[in-house]
């Protein structure tokens, strides 16, 4: 059930697919729930996705690097997304290029390869499906990708919402919808370490 970079790949294809043909539409309009439009939620996507890859490369361990990725303030949406694809693609590659005993900080726990490519499949596709919500849309990303990272970052869910659709556990174990019998979480956590300690 390992989260790979080949994961991180489809989502972000995923994404792009459902949200190019959207550029056109007015991105300045909120983002699902988040206070941020869709513009800048888009942004922090390739900020976030360029941040795990330099904590692969650089691998503080009590840290984030010392940088922020943004996109220029005239990007135009179509744009904006590429910055977010661009991010996905150098995580994806350096995910692809790390060892698997590789540690750098994340506040949930200092986390390997894998980790990182779950993470920033969370990213992905939670945060797309925020922008095409606040478009009037909604992403439909592959079930085992969802499966994969619910497993990875939100074990005890996983097991326990076994027979829910995984993209729905998913979006559940983030706070951004309420399941039958399962009010939304107030709060949540995922684990960014590996799973064997």
């Amino acid at each position: 059930m390992a989260v790979t970079a080949d994961d991180l790949d489809a989502a972000m294809s995923d994404v792009v697919a459902r949200l190019r043909p959207a550029t056109g539409l007015d991105w300045a309009a909120r983002a699902g729930g988040l206070e941020w439009d869709c513009w800048h939620t888009a942004e922090h996507i390739g900020d976030c996705l360029l941040s795990f890859a330099g904590q692969l490369v650089a691998r503080p361990q009590e840290r984030y690097v010392r940088f922020m990725a943004n996109a220029d303030k005239d990007a135009s949406p179509a744009e904006v997304l590429e910055f977010a694809e661009a991010g996905a693609r150098i995580l994806a590659a350096t995910v692809r290029t790390s060892g698997p005993t590789v540690r750098a900080y994340h506040p949930t726990g200092r986390a390997d390869p894998e980790g990182f490519a779950a993470m920033g499949c969370a990213e992905t596709l939670l945060h797309g499906d925020d922008v095409a919500r606040g478009l009037g849309l909604a992403i439909d990303p592959p079930r085992d990708v969802c499966a994969r990272v619910l497993t990875r970052l939100f074990p005890e869910a996983a097991q326990e919402l076994a027979g829910v659709d995984p993209w729905a556990a998913l979006r559940w174990s983030t706070g951004r919808i309420e399941l039958p019998g399962r009010p939304r979480p107030a709060q949540w956590r995922w684990r960014g370490a590996p799973l064997s300690g």
